[in-house]
């Protein structure tokens, strides 16, 4: 099964940004957050973008996609 991987918590930690405060910004709960930074949940196409400019970086930057489904 292939999974999308993340660095949405590495990367909010860098930047000193709560979930709460990422989830306003990107229009989500923050249960949305939790479940995405701990691999449970793959964002949409939109949500993803919106997550990556939230942090202020590249879509790849934040998201990985692996073919093998190694998580």
């Amino acid at each position: 099964m292939p999974a999308i991987r993340n660095q949405i918590r590495e990367l909010r930690a860098l930047r000193e940004i709560t979930q709460q405060e990422l989830a306003d910004k990107i229009g989500v709960a923050r249960q949305a957050v939790i479940a995405m930074e701990q691999d449970k949940y793959s964002p949409s196409l939109e949500t993803a973008f919106k997550v990556a400019m939230a942090l202020g970086v590249s879509l790849e930057q934040c998201f990985q996609y692996d073919p093998r489904g190694k998580r």
